[in-house]
């Protein structure tokens, strides 16, 4: 019995050994370089590759202090092609992959009063004509054919029977709230576009645009060291969550694999009851 119970024990452990690595995330601070590479410009002189670069390094500090591996497209300003950020995603064997941009309004009368965030995963048709113009944006400086929604379309259909398009929606969903709720950020949605960025990484990946910079308002809060960092919380406690899920998934399927040896239980018959004795039966009738 001791050594059943023991066995048992060791199963359990077995089965339930926890196989996670550390998380790996690739964090890319969209644009950077020179004009016109450098993104969309608020008021004061901000400039969307900077406020989108000291989100990125904040966030990095924090996702890093609760164990992650985070690996970044660029750490300094510099004009990196969008065929390199999906290159240095690739290669590390990233978890997932976040594109961090400030988004802007190209109308004075759309300035005034555009503001919030907005999380966008991929799909070869936008989800209207403003998610359309920023992917386009977005895409500039990239290799025409990467460019075409046919190419996108493509792309897709050869991920079709990966599950990393599907979490691409589920850590979208998870981003935009936990922006809207721990930041306070107003709400634009979840949303999809042809964004090449995305077209080319092979894991769950999204591209938030974390406020208007082009905003009177919250174009200066994006300038603001406090908010860069409630921003950055968010998305560490949105990158936690997405985690926790794809790491339970990856461990439900370890265990599946857990080979078990074959038990056999050995019943042991309980011994026979002797029967009581009884008389002898006479050899012959007594006389009458």
């Amino acid at each position: 019995m001791r050594r059943l119970v023991a066995l048992v024990f060791l199963l359990s452990a077995a089965a339930w050994a926890d196989p996670r690595r550390p998380l790996v995330v690739v964090l890319d601070a969209g644009h950077g370089g020179a004009y016109p590479h450098d993104g969309a410009h608020g008021p004061h002189g901000l400039v969307e590759k900077e406020v989108a670069l000291m989100v990125t390094l904040h966030l990095k500090e924090l996702l890093e202090q609760s164990g992650a591996t985070v690996v970044l497209t660029r750490e300094s300003d510099g004009d990196l092609p969008l065929w390199r950020r999906v290159q240095i995603a690739n290669d590390s064997g990233a978890d997932l992959f976040l594109s961090i941009h400030c988004n802007s309004m190209p109308k004075l009368k759309d300035r005034l009063i555009t503001r919030g965030v907005e999380t966008y995963f991929l799909s070869p048709d936008a989800t209207d004509r403003e998610a359309k113009a920023l992917a386009d944006v977005e895409n500039e400086g990239a290799a025409p054919i990467a460019r075409s929604s046919n190419a996108v379309s493509e792309l897709l259909a050869d991920l079709a029977l990966g599950q990393a398009r599907n979490d691409s929606a589920h850590l979208a969903e998870i981003v935009q709230r936990r922006l809207v709720q721990d930041a306070r950020i107003t709400n634009r949605g979840v949303r999809q576009a042809p964004f090449v960025v995305l077209a080319g990484t092979k894991m769950p990946s999204a591209l938030v645009e974390i406020g208007f910079i082009s905003h009177p308002l919250e174009g200066r809060l994006l300038g603001k060291v406090r908010h860069q960092r409630v921003i950055a919380r968010a998305l560490a406690a949105a990158v936690q969550e997405y985690a926790d899920a794809v790491l339970t998934r990856r461990l439900v399927t370890s265990q599946a694999h857990v080979v078990l040896p074959e038990i056999v239980l050995v019943a042991h018959r309980p011994p026979r009851r002797k029967a009581k004795a009884t008389a002898p039966v006479a050899a012959a009738a007594a006389p009458r």
